[in-house]
């Protein structure tokens, strides 16, 4: 177990583990709480990475995070437009709101595929320079994108008990019960995905500080990463209160970061990455159900043993 998971693995785990977490957070709301398949995640990702890239580079790598997480609002204003103004389907809304961040994001890149962070200040370069403690220079990284996360997290726990949320959370619970107690299940839809869309960019603009780069090409897949981390940590931590539920999802992020982790230390190729992330994304969604399939065949097998061992009795 040593030679496959060395220091640095789980510290690098730990940290995309926590970055990428703030994507199944904002899926735990849209997919989770409002039952919305929302597919816009992979072009908002992009979205927050470009906008918080080209404010880093303009010299303003704390306003980079705000800028970008109002993107995301505007990101998740639009899908949720077309879905309670337009009548389109969540999904139909999600792709197409998706296909149109493409050319939004290239437009914000400058028209260029990527961009290059390299010798500009950012969030980490200058929490590096604070002190020059080894320990903290070591695991400075994790220590500030666990900062992040545990903020969003102890906030939107308190925000999904406040009324207002309590009404979203309503909302996708029962839409007709909601209408029929004078709340606006499309504004309360409205919020939530303006919520998960500022909080996927976020994850964005942490992103693109922390490899100092930013590609066209980041947000590919990344619904998929989402759902699997957010599967994962509702399959191992499904009961208790919100805040423990939201640490479940982050919990599922990092360990989704170590299984792929260990995938690259088996030799896999990053090429087969898709596949493997579509096989964890399988197995995390059956479990539960081949799970309770297994306690029923248990459960029916030794109701048979007990019919039999009456039945030799008499």
């Amino acid at each position: 177990m040593a030679a496959i998971f060395t220091m640095s693995i789980i510290q690098r785990a730990l940290e995309l583990g926590c970055i990428y977490a703030l994507i199944a957070i904002a899926l735990y709301i849209s997919f989770t709480l409002l039952n919305i398949a929302d597919l816009s995640t992979d072009g908002c990702f992009t979205l927050g990475c470009a906008v918080g890239a080209m404010v880093t580079m303009a010299g303003h790598p704390i306003l980079a995070f705000f800028m970008a997480m109002g993107a995301g609002v505007c990101s998740g204003f639009v899908t949720a437009f077309l879905q309670t103004k337009m009548g389109v389907q969540s999904i139909l809304a999600g792709i197409i709101v998706n296909t149109g961040l493409y050319t939004i994001n290239l437009a914000v890149m400058g028209f260029s595929s990527n961009i290059n962070l390299y010798g500009c200040d950012t969030l980490f370069s200058i929490a590096k320079n604070v002190s020059e403690n080894k320990v903290y220079r070591d695991w400075y990284e994790f220590g500030i994108v666990f900062a992040v996360v545990l903020a969003v997290c102890l906030v939107l726990a308190w925000f999904l008990n406040t009324s207002l949320g309590l009404s979203i959370r309503a909302t996708g619970d029962n839409e007709h019960m909601v209408k029929a107690s004078s709340i606006n299940p499309g504004r309360m839809v409205t919020v939530g995905l303006c919520i998960s869309g500022s909080l996927t960019a976020l994850s964005g603009a942490i992103l693109g500080q922390y490899q100092k780069s930013c590609d066209i090409n980041f947000g590919t897949g990344q619904v998929t990463i989402a759902l699997a981390s957010l599967v994962i940590g509702g399959t191992l931590i499904h009961k208790g209160g919100m805040f423990k539920r939201i640490l479940g999802v982050v919990f599922g992020s990092c360990l989704y970061r170590f299984i792929a982790a260990l995938a690259l230390r088996l030799s896999l190729p990053t090429e087969a990455m898709k596949l493997v992330s579509a096989v964890i994304v399988a197995a995390a969604i059956s479990f539960p159900y081949l799970k309770e399939k297994a306690g029923f065949i248990k459960k029916r097998s030794g109701m048979r043993k007990t019919a039999a061992g009456g039945g030799t009795g008499e």
